[in-house]
């Protein structure tokens, strides 16, 4: 692998993190335009695009004319250049890494998997060591150009601190894995809870553009949510905000493993709902897929399985969307959880109806497929985020 090329440095300011911002999510874009949408004056956009130009991360396309009375002079729209930089990407769930190469638009250019077989702190950053270096390797581009990679992680994540405080599917508390694989890697290394890494490249690159406020909730082994009001990925103090997987919907309900009960997880996620179809069917040797297919058949026992936790998860939601009035919930998951989804979409449909207050009942459910690449994907939007703002 080369050595990697030095980064220039061209982000100096607010002005600067807005403009390449606007240009990274909106663009082609040009100046007036982007003076018009921040505020800012033209000699302002000007001074903050300069260095992007110069860093070639930027590129002016040819002029278009302007029509219209007061026409002034044609715009040159401002684009990013998307192989400028690369970025690193690794989800790292409870059997396995999922890692990508992206360019600067979030566009994954090369993937891999690895399995762990190991929950060891240790070996999984020497496992995610090995797969970075696999990846850098299918391009010397790769290799010179990625000075950044993002992990995802579910869990409780301190984004600021680079530590994993607590990740239920590792048993992992306290560690601090930013530091741990930047040393092991040589890039720099952001880690971000693997929900809300997803929440970053919806925001940036997806359904989310231009919605100042949304909420992206994920089904599967758990039930993430993460949240985006005025345009900022909400944290909270504490870095859990949108944890609607452990809103409780039944205090009388089965125990969680965040040491509650009756939370919507413990009743919606895919090992507590195979749990139940297995008790249902009295089939200990049921599998998920056996049980979908068995309610698609079906099944009356396994279809209320189903139902309840789509009442669950409808309840959560509109919890949710209470205290929070998003624009849209963008619903997407592992391909279990999608599978599901079909099962028990009449269920959250008429539980989030039913509870929602007032016009929050109003907001628009979109359905996302999305394999385990674009978890992955979420990671470098994150590299790709921490970059490109102050």
């Amino acid at each position: 692998m080369l050595a990697p090329e030095r980064r220039p440095e061209p982000l100096t300011s607010p002005a600067a993190a807005t403009v390449f911002t606007m240009v990274l999510t909106q663009g082609p874009v040009s100046r007036v335009e982007i003076a018009r949408r921040t505020g800012l004056s033209s000699a302002a956009v000007t001074k903050a695009a300069r260095p992007f130009i110069e860093a070639g991360y930027l590129e002016e396309l040819e002029a278009t004319e302007r029509s219209g009375p007061g026409a002034g002079r044609p715009a040159s729209p401002l684009a990013i250049r998307p192989d400028r930089e690369f970025f690193g990407g690794v989800k790292i769930t409870g059997d396995e890494l999922i890692g990508v190469v992206t360019d600067l638009r979030a566009q994954v250019l090369t993937s891999a998997r690895r399995p762990l077989t190991d929950f060891a702190v240790e070996s999984v950053v020497a496992d995610i060591a090995a797969l970075v270096a696999d990846l850098l390797a299918a391009s010397p581009a790769y290799g010179q150009r990625c000075h950044s990679l993002g992990l995802a992680v579910s869990g409780d994540v301190d984004r600021a601190a680079g530590d994993v405080r607590y990740s239920p599917f590792l048993s992992w508390r306290q560690v601090p894995l930013a530091r741990l694989v930047a040393r092991a890697t040589g890039l720099s290394v952001t880690v971000e809870n693997d929900v809300k890494a997803l929440t970053v490249a919806e925001q940036w690159f997806g359904e989310g553009i231009g919605a100042p406020s949304f909420a992206l909730v994920t089904l599967g082994v758990g039930i993430g949510c993460g949240l985006v009001v005025n345009n900022e990925v909400v944290a909270g103090s504490h870095g859990v905000a949108g944890e609607i997987g452990h809103i409780p919907v039944n205090g009388e309900g089965p125990a969680c493993h965040c040491g509650g009960r009756g939370c919507v997880e413990a009743v919606a996620g895919t090992a507590p709902i195979l749990r139940a179809a297995r008790a249902a069917t009295g089939d200990p040797a049921l599998t998920i897929d056996g049980a979908i297919a068995a309610a698609h058949a079906g099944d009356e026992a396994v279809m209320a399985v189903f139902a309840r936790a789509g009442h669950a998860i409808g309840l959560a939601m509109a919890a949710m969307a209470n205290l929070v009035g998003p624009e849209r919930i963008i619903v997407t998951g592992d391909v279990a959880g999608l599978a599901s989804y079909g099962l028990f979409e009449e269920a959250i449909t008429s539980a989030f109806a039913g509870q929602a207050f007032g016009a929050a009942a109003d907001c628009r459910l979109i359905l996302r497929p999305r394999p385990f690449e674009q978890w992955a994907r979420g990671a470098a939007a994150v590299a790709i985020q921490t970059l490109f703002t102050l």
